[in-house]
């Protein structure tokens, strides 16, 4: 248990930092090429929702993979925990959104 704990933290915090990172590293381009920083940054911290998920869980079709030849053996315990994990990823991401959203001023 206390390394699944491990593994969902970890996740949080990787989507969470795939969000901030690249939103932050968007806004600093955007002044090198004289575009307003906080429309840039909120754009980007949407588009890369979905990719920060993706990353914190590791691919796509793997999580997938494991949830199907679970399910169909009928292990549910596998099957929660992944569910788990992209869940907690969802939020990491969406946390890391709502804050650039902060950061840039949009109510929330």
């Amino acid at each position: 248990m206390n390394v699944f704990l491990s593994k969902t933290a970890v996740d949080f915090f990787i989507a969470f930092g795939v969000v901030i990172g690249g939103a932050l590293l968007a806004g600093v381009g955007s002044v090198l090429v004289l575009q307003a920083p906080g429309t840039v940054m909120l754009e980007t911290a949407a588009k890369l929702k979905i990719w920060a998920i993706v990353a914190a869980v590791g691919g796509t079709i793997d999580p997938m993979r494991v949830i199907e030849s679970n399910m169909l053996d009928g292990h549910l315990s596998p099957v929660v925990q992944q569910v788990t994990i992209i869940i907690t990823a969802f939020l990491g991401a969406h946390m890391g959104t709502e804050l650039v959203k902060m950061i840039c001023g949009e109510v929330l």
